[in-house]
């Protein structure tokens, strides 16, 4: 078997494959800021599974989300009686992230993201980014349909994009 394998299964049951790594990097990531870009990825199979290859041009990001609804905010002084504070966006959470890392970092394009941990106030996503202006991705057979494509996170064409849609 491959290594790619081996982390695969280490990532299916992570709190129980390691449970001290996970809780260590928990309290590290809730003092970090929202958005981080990183060296390398922390799930090194998934990430090249979905287009991340170790080269100029192509970035990481972790983006940290609060947990639960939407909160809108009160209409005025009173409460009407049918107002309803806290709502469901029709996004996922993947999506969101996405979106937040996108607006972060206008100079790129996203090209996938994959879920890394939670708690219980926290979700934890890692985004792969495209530096479309690069000479390296320009050039490259596998990477230069990326730079024709524009703010394709907004038009759901992700991966999670495309799964909020339904298709």
């Amino acid at each position: 078997m491959g290594v790619y394998k081996y982390i695969r299964e280490a990532w299916k049951k992570p709190r129980e494959n390691m449970p001290e790594l996970m809780k260590s990097r928990l309290i590290l990531w809730r003092k970090q800021p929202a958005t981080l870009r990183i060296e390398r990825p922390t799930r090194l199979d998934k990430a090249r599974s979905l287009g991340y290859r170790a080269k100029e041009g192509i970035l990481v990001v972790r983006e940290r989300l609060l947990r639960g609804g939407r909160q809108r905010p009160w209409p005025g002084k009173r409460r009407p009686k049918r107002m309803t504070r806290r709502k469901i966006v029709g996004k996922n959470y993947q999506q969101i992230a996405e979106e937040r890392v996108a607006r972060k970092y206008r100079n790129c394009e996203v090209l996938n993201s994959y879920y890394v941990a939670d708690d219980g106030r926290h979700y934890w996503y890692e985004v792969i980014l495209v530096d479309t202006k690069h000479p390296v991705i320009k050039k490259g057979k596998n990477t230069k349909w990326m730079v024709t494509k524009r703010r394709r996170v907004f038009r759901g064409l992700t991966s999670a994009g495309k799964k909020s849609r339904g298709l």
